[in-house]
């Protein structure tokens, strides 16, 4: 991002109490009393020296607080711990992403998308402090010191606010002078801990859950046993009279009846009460064997070509002169996201006829959109007041604001003045989640008479999540093509021949959303097993014949995914012989701008496969916060894995079977042995690292349960394919 400093970068607040530094949107520093609107403040300053760093991009376990503040310590000369942070509020013209301008966190992108912003602001506070203490001292500004908030010479010293009323004055200069590699002292330090963790442990860290209002009453959702049914009638009869029962009324938009009580449980026991009856006619009402054979069906004939130079009828052709040919069939369920912390919004009125959305929400600007849709009410009138998440995995970005609308039309039918918190149980939530989409894959693949692969037909079959929705025009191109579902395959990085990839989508009234790593988690899944097929054609050791398809030396990509190849085989001690009945599996993938290698060591006893180690390598750019990385990288691992091994969402006569964790079970601590990740060096910028590391997880379990059992399991979750796991 090139920064444009002509303009002074300050914003008054009371008389000269409060320095603001930060951007406009095209990047550039705002005067406040000319551009108002336009104007970023990241960081704050005030005059008993305390600095406040606003965080643009939510927190739901990824870091963004500690990594966000990483960055403005680091250029201030400050610690971590004496700075506080707090989100920021709604506003897309003053918060919005640098690229598509919405103010939202996804896509793995809050660090790359803000790590010149918030160095640049940090920067220019630091800039023009020391040219004030400079000025008022006499002395030339190299003679400054910063150092924990203060500025120094040999004989004098001051705190920050002390400069605020001499610094807004100044114009900053351009661009703001960085701090070099060299002289990082927070950056790429691996003893940063997490910002947040003290306040998480104490109980003193706001979450949704614990967001307490006066006169607020608790209020759970009947909805349509169906995707897509909508309520005919309901009788609450059996409900009057119950503990803390207040009433029930119907959404405005026919999705549910809305119970409201005196607090959750007494919702959640007065719902159960509720007599309802619905309209199915445009509802799921499918099995997921019926679903399973049409996405089998659709593909047969193709609708869409991605490559339009190279089809599959061309590639059906060519595979004519193979001189082996293998097939492979892979299928991948409806999942779900599942964070710990249940869905809820807490909605109350404001003074000027609008609402406030208490709640961890990622997407202040999808909630906004479809808020203001749902009530016709002005987007300035919906305020989004951001506390922490426990988790999201895409759940909370969902492109319609589900949650988020059912919760304003809940407040609205009761009475539009009293607060609302709307929870949803965790049965609620896996039967109503936007469910990562169905994928069903197959492959041809076509060998010469030395094993090489000549060509190879590609089929997928899924459900676009943007495909009929607000952002359609934007995500789908003018062949009706949305490139988000098959991410990872049009683009791999090995060197090996195009494949005609042919691209069907199917539709239902069941929602389908982002779930951790998007469309990469099946393309992976199905591209990292073909190539171990590849060099098992080819008689070759797996790992050896991946580096063998990343050889240019001019392909920078091509050289960062050997590296962590070569780094996780290195400590994972690849070459080592393992005992009878163990099995190692690789697989590496890059997504969001991260390369990442995973090697999973498995074990065999009386037919069961058990987990021993995963040793994983990442070249995320710039580590920034590595202990963060680190976690990021185990638990992407861990989400990854422990839906490869047994979970799927399945219906039965268009309702969702699973209930609970009790049938759809996380991973446990006992399901791995051991998790190591190593960091790889790189003087690239950062990128992506809440969402990388999931991709890889499946395939590498599925080829390393390959090696122990001569079983090639290209079927998920893993246990579908007869798989127990110890």
């Amino acid at each position: 991002m090139t920064v444009k400093s002509s303009r002074r970068s300050f914003l008054k607040g009371t008389a000269t109490s409060m320095l603001v530094a930060g951007f406009d949107i095209s990047g550039g520093f705002a005067v406040a009393a000319k551009r108002t609107e336009a104007f970023t403040p990241f960081i704050q300053v005030s005059v008993d020296g305390n600095i406040t760093v606003v965080v643009k991009h939510f927190e739901c376990g990824q870091g963004t607080v500690t990594g966000l503040t990483t960055l403005v310590a680091e250029e201030l000369d400050v610690s971590l711990e004496a700075i506080k942070a707090e989100f920021a509020p709604a506003d897309a013209t003053i918060y919005g992403h640098t690229v598509h301008r919405l103010q939202l966190t996804g896509g793995s992108t809050s660090m790359s998308n803000s790590f010149l912003q918030y160095r640049d602001a940090a920067a220019t506070v630091r800039q023009l402090l020391v040219r004030s203490a400079a000025s008022r001292w006499n002395c030339s500004e190299a003679d400054i010191q910063v150092q924990n908030g203060l500025l120094s010479t040999n004989d004098q010293q001051g705190h920050f606010g002390e400069f605020i009323s001499d610094a807004l004055k100044l114009d900053p200069h351009s661009p703001p002078k960085l701090k070099a590699r060299k002289e990082f002292r927070y950056i790429g330090n691996p003893e940063v801990a997490r910002k947040d963790s003290s306040t998480k442990v104490d109980g003193t860290a706001i979450f949704g859950m614990d967001v307490r209002l006066p006169g607020m009453l608790y209020a759970a959702v009947l909805r349509s046993p169906k995707a897509g049914g909508k309520l005919k009638d309901f009788d609450a009869s059996d409900v009057e009279g119950m503990a803390g029962f207040v009433t029930a009324q119907p959404l405005l938009d026919g999705s549910g009846v809305v119970v409201y009580a005196q607090t959750t449980w007494d919702a959640f026991s007065a719902r159960q009460k509720i007599q309802a009856t619905w309209d199915f006619t445009n509802a799921e009402q499918r099995s997921s064997t019926e679903i399973e054979a049409l996405h089998r069906k659709m593909l047969q004939i193709p609708q869409h070509q991605v490559f339009e130079d190279y089809t599959t009828s061309d590639a059906s052709t060519d595979l004519g002169n193979a001189s082996k040919i293998v097939d492979l069939q892979f299928f991948a369920p409806y999942l779900a996201q599942a964070p710990m912390e249940p869905l809820n919004v807490t909605i109350e009125p404001t003074s000027n006829g609008g609402l406030r959305i208490h709640e961890g929400c990622q997407s202040p600007s999808l909630v906004q959109m479809a808020v203001s849709k749902a009530l016709k009410l002005d987007q300035e009138k919906i305020e989004i007041s951001t506390v922490y998440a426990g988790g999201s995995f895409g759940r909370r970005g969902a492109l319609t604001a589900d949650y988020h609308v059912e919760a304003v039309l809940a407040f609205i039918a009761l009475d539009g003045q009293t607060p609302v918190k709307v929870v949803w149980s965790r049965e609620d939530d896996l039967s109503g989640a936007d469910y990562r989409p169905i994928a069903a894959t197959s492959v041809r693949l076509g060998f010469n008479d030395t094993g090489d692969l000549n060509t190879w037909d590609l089929r997928l079959t899924t459900q676009s999540n943007f495909i009929g929705s607000p952002f359609e025009k934007y995500m789908v191109n003018e062949r009706g093509i949305d490139a988000s579902t098959f991410y990872g395959l049009a683009e791999t990085t090995y060197a090996f021949p195009k494949p005609a990839i042919g691209l069907s989508y199917w539709n239902s009234s069941l929602k389908t959303g982002a779930w951790r790593s998007v469309a990469h988690s099946y393309t992976a899944h199905a591209l990292e097993i073909i190539v171990d097929v590849m060099a098992q054609t080819a008689g070759q050791d797996p790992l050896a014949y991946r580096l063998s398809l990343l050889t240019d030396t001019s392909n920078l990509d091509q050289q960062r995914l050997a590296n962590v190849i070569k780094l996780a085989a290195k400590q994972a001690d690849w070459e080592k012989p393992l005992p009878k009945g163990w099995g190692r599996g690789v697989a590496a993938h890059k997504s969001f701008g991260t390369f990442v290698a995973e090697i999973v060591e498995v074990s065999t006893d009386n037919g069961q496969i058990k987990i021993e180690r995963v040793v994983a390598a990442v070249d995320c750019g710039l580590a920034v916060n590595p202990d963060i990385i680190v976690a990021q990288m185990e638990g992407a691992i861990g989400y990854g894995i422990g839906a490869a091994m047994r979970n799927q969402v399945t219906l039965k006569n268009g309702e969702v079977e699973q209930n609970n964790f009790p049938d759809y079970e996380p991973l446990r601590i006992g399901d791995i042995g051991n998790i190591e990740i190593h960091i790889a060096p790189s003087e690239e910028p950062p990128t992506g690292i809440g969402e990388p590391g999931t991709p890889p997880a499946a395939p590498a379990l599925a080829n390393a349960i390959f090696n122990a059992t001569g079983q090639r399991a290209t079927r998920l979750p893993l246990t579908a394919n007869g798989i127990v796991f110890a």
